[in-house]
């Protein structure tokens, strides 16, 4: 069983948190990961006994629908500042919409990795940030 509230919670403070970090204060972009990891363990109450594991999962899964988010975050913004070149230039924005699209999923594909990562470390912060009562429901 998977609290499906607590990962939309935890993916969606991830792809924010990430993308401002990023854009904000490039080393510390990690942290949106972990901390989506930590909310999405720490809010799930679907399981009767909360484990590690389950915390892993949890925060892996917020980690992976975070990184899908910003990847297609990022597809998007640059594919419409490709079909502005598109519409300057007509050969150069063809090359630039494929490149535009093969490095969008590469990136895509890199960040969703990286998030499943460190979510799934958030994650067990998060049960480790739970007590005992809180852990078996």
């Amino acid at each position: 069983m998977t609290d499906w509230k607590a990962i939309t919670i935890g993916s969606i403070i991830n792809a924010v948190l990430t993308i401002v970090l990023l854009l904000a204060f490039f080393p510390l972009f990690f942290l949106g990961p972990i901390i989506g990891g930590i909310l999405a363990s720490y809010l799930s109450t679907e399981y009767p006994v909360f484990q590690e594991k389950d915390g892993a999962v949890a925060g892996a899964m917020s980690g992976i629908i975070g990184g899908i988010i910003i990847g297609l975050l990022f597809i998007f913004g640059f594919g419409a500042l490709s079909a502005i070149i598109g519409l300057i230039f007509t050969q150069v924005g063809m090359v630039a919409g494929t490149i535009t699209v093969i490095v969008g999923v590469f990136i895509t594909v890199l960040i969703v990795f990286i998030g499943a990562v460190l979510g799934a470390i958030g994650g067990i912060l998060g049960i480790s940030l739970r007590s005992e009562e809180t852990r078996q429901r």
